[in-house]
């Protein structure tokens, strides 16, 4: 990777650089790498350090690469980063009717801003013209859509897509488009379908200024699969690791993208950016406790933070926290309550008070702040589901499905609808659907096996397998294993059941949990060895199952009493036991 002293002067420039054009999101995300750059100890002030400090116990607690954390300047064996020299501007000093353009745009005032940039040729002036345009067709688009809400899902496009498609192909053509043009013209081409175009036309503007993170972030919308991910011909800038660290995330290659963040922390060691997406790579992967201690430090680092912060309000659904979902809630309402994280926040919050129908309403008005929020369609199936309103949870999931296609658990979810309304076929589809995207969740596996073994499926075989993926991919909840030992035992594989519960008896005794599974282990393991003439091995299990009262005594008094009946040996003695 390049030195740190040279990330530091490219960014700098290009915030500035993104400034100028309006791209506050790329431009914002520079500004928070350019201060996640350790600073040198030389330098140390008060000034300077003061928002590094709290990353610093979160960077020694999950760092697992520490080869890479001493050597953090030294290249990935095999790659040598190139640098590209920053562009120079084609104004030495802006025109006034840039300035005069660029204030319209910054009240978001677009046609104004490209009716005042209309007669220019710079550079700069030509992209922001064009980006206005654009951004005022988006807003007539989205306008159009809420008119026509009552009749359905609007098919509204951006009117102005063919204006600037057209001057920008121009200029593409004759060589006189730049990196910030190129983007534009990608994104344009991708409204429009042409993915192939358009990926070509991205990739040319992330390798002519690689600072641009919302051209990376465009590129790697249009790379669904590794395959089109790997053919891309991307210049070896460092700006590549956090694209390709992303993308693997996005394609649930979950130890590549670690992997890859763990690598950038060598230079970038208190960037939040980087930070949190580790925890979301650690959610993907359930581990829900290093998620939370990283976003609990997020917060004492940057405490108005909203980005990221619905995934920290999902793992304190899902531990069922309801002190800290309820503090958070409050803190991004104080914070922003027009974001849609704050609202996704909020909703999760009623969710776990169980107020199912203002849960509904707050993922809605996340969903009117922005439509394409992926998050709260999904969690709104879910709500609708609580609420057994089947038909509008159906709805929620196919819109999440349709924005993305890789969300599993939109997938999952119309396979938990469709179970309910008992319709086995259609559920096995989708259940299939999210297992392709998410093969290492267990949970998905197991409710896969369940749908086998409906009665109108029946397909026992199909369920075996099911869940023997199941306790490969560490099945937390302990039902595999439960369920194999059932399953072989009422398919008459005796020893193949007794197999899964004598592991599910070790697991149960790992753990140190008492259920009614272990009562029901010992009782098929100890008649099992009797009739297999492992008397030894039958007494222990039934010296156990002597523990419980009730049924369960009784049970093992007349395994006992077979035992003495079976062999003239000296067996444990029944009697002693009382009633």
């Amino acid at each position: 990777m390049s030195s740190k002293e040279n990330c530091r002067n490219e960014l700098r420039t290009a915030i500035r650089q993104l400034s100028d054009r309006c791209l506050h999101p790329a431009a914002k995300w520079a500004a928070e790498q350019l201060v996640g750059i350790e600073q040198d100890p030389a330098k140390f002030t008060p000034a300077n350090t003061r928002f590094q400090r709290g990353s610093s116990s979160i960077r020694r607690r999950f760092r697992t690469n520490e080869i890479a954390s001493a050597t953090p300047l030294t290249p990935i064996a095999g790659v040598s980063y190139v640098s590209t020299p920053v562009m120079e501007e084609d104004e030495a000093v802006d025109n006034d009717f840039y300035l005069l353009g660029k204030t319209y745009f910054d009240c978001r005032e677009y046609r104004r801003a490209a009716h005042a940039l209309r007669d220019q040729t710079a550079k700069k002036s030509v992209f922001l013209r064009n980006y206005a345009l654009f951004l005022a067709g988006e807003k007539r688009k989205e306008e159009e859509s809420i008119e026509l809400t009552g009749l359905g899902n609007s098919e509204s496009t951006n009117c102005e897509l063919v204006t600037i498609e057209i001057e920008l192909s121009t200029l593409r053509k004759n060589g006189t488009i730049d990196p910030f043009g190129l983007y534009l013209y990608g994104i344009v081409l991708k409204e429009k379908g042409n993915q192939n175009l358009a990926r070509m036309v991205l990739v040319e503007s992330v390798n002519c200024y690689p600072w641009n993170w919302s051209a990376w972030s465009e590129l790697q919308a249009l790379c669904s699969t590794p395959e089109i991910l790997s053919s891309l011909s991307l210049s070896n800038h460092w700006m590549k690791d956090f694209f390709l660290a992303s993308a693997y995330q996005e394609l649930k290659m979950h130890n590549e993208s670690l992997a890859k963040y763990e690598y950038l922390q060598g230079t970038f060691s208190f960037s939040n950016y980087v930070q949190a997406q580790i925890a979301q790579v650690q959610y993907s992967l359930r581990e829900f406790e290093q998620v939370e201690v990283i976003f609990e430090e997020l917060l004492r680092n940057d405490p108005y933070r909203v980005e990221d912060m619905d995934m920290y309000s999902n793992v304190l659904y899902a531990k069922e926290c309801f002190s800290a979902l309820s503090y958070l809630a409050h803190r991004v309402f104080m914070t922003d309550k027009y974001r849609p994280e704050s609202c996704c926040i909020i909703a999760n919050y009623y969710s776990l008070k169980g107020q199912h129908e203002k849960a509904v309403t707050y993922f809605k008005r996340a969903l009117k702040l922005n439509k394409n929020y992926l998050t709260a369609w999904t969690l709104m199936g879910h709500e609708y589901v609580e609420m057994k309103n089947t038909p509008a949870a159906v709805d929620a999931y196919r819109r999440a499905v349709d924005i993305n296609p890789r969300d599993y658990r939109a997938w999952y979810g119309l396979g938990q609808a469709y179970e309910v309304m008992g319709m086995p076929f259609y559920a096995l589809h989708y259940f299939k659907k999210s297992v392709f995207l998410q093969a290492n969740d267990a949970r998905l596996w197991i409710a896969m096996a369940q749908c086998y073994e409906t009665d109108q499926l029946q397909m026992l075989e199909e369920a075996i397998k099911c869940y023997k993926r199941a306790a490969s991919c560490g099945d937390k909840e302990a039902i595999a294993l439960q369920q194999l030992a059932k399953l072989h035992r009422e398919l008459g594989r005796f020893e193949e059941a007794a197999f899964y519960y004598k592991k599910d008896l070790e697991r149960m005794e790992a753990e140190e949990r008492e259920a009614q599974n272990m009562v029901e282990a010992l009782s098929f393991l100890a008649e099992h060895c009797r009739e297999m003439k492992r008397y030894e091995e039958a007494e222990v299990y039934c010296a156990r199952l002597m523990d419980y009262g009730g049924p369960e005594k009784e049970t093992a008094k007349n395994i006992l009493r077979g035992i003495r009946g079976d062999t003239s040996l000296p067996s444990m003695d029944v009697d002693h036991f009382r009633p």
